[in-house]
């Protein structure tokens, strides 16, 4: 379920170097602080209206915080790159193509299963050609380091 490239994305990154860990780590620290925001103020929203009777240990609360944090990486990932990853010019794609809903799903439920094995899917790039994660291989998508775009001299 991938979306077409837009007109300014038809040459998305099917040549461009794979990305290693210490990137994606970097790019992830990023994106961390600003969810760690976002989910504050995600939280915000629920517990102000029921004053402070939402314990932190409720499932639906937590499946809420969960559901906002997969939005987060997902609008990212459907547009090419979260901030974070833009910071570090790496691209996401699946086929050639902006990654479908279904994909970030797989995705972003992957990487919480590499995260629960102490981090051996991020460490499991490390032994791959290709640098892929478990997350990478389990949603069928890759990240990619774009090369920096060269100044035009005036």
């Amino acid at each position: 379920m991938s979306s077409k490239p837009s007109e300014n994305d038809t040459d998305l990154p099917q040549n461009d170097p794979p990305c290693g860990l210490l990137r994606r780590i970097a790019a992830l620290l990023y994106d961390g602080l600003l969810l760690l925001a976002i989910l504050m103020l995600a939280a915000l929203i629920v517990v102000i209206p029921l004053g402070a009777e939402v314990p932190s240990g409720n499932p639906f609360f937590q499946l809420y915080l969960l559901t906002v944090s997969w939005l987060y990486f997902a609008l990212g990932w459907r547009g090419g790159q979260t901030l974070g990853m833009r910071s570090w010019r790496i691209r996401i794609h699946s086929e050639g193509e902006r990654p479908g809903w279904l994909t970030t799903v797989a995705r972003f439920l992957a990487a919480l299963l590499s995260w629960v094995c102490f981090g051996l899917g991020f460490l499991w790039s490390l032994f791959r050609k290709d640098r892929a994660t478990w997350h990478d291989l389990l949603s069928d998508s890759r990240l990619t380091v774009t090369p920096k775009r060269q100044r035009k001299a005036v």
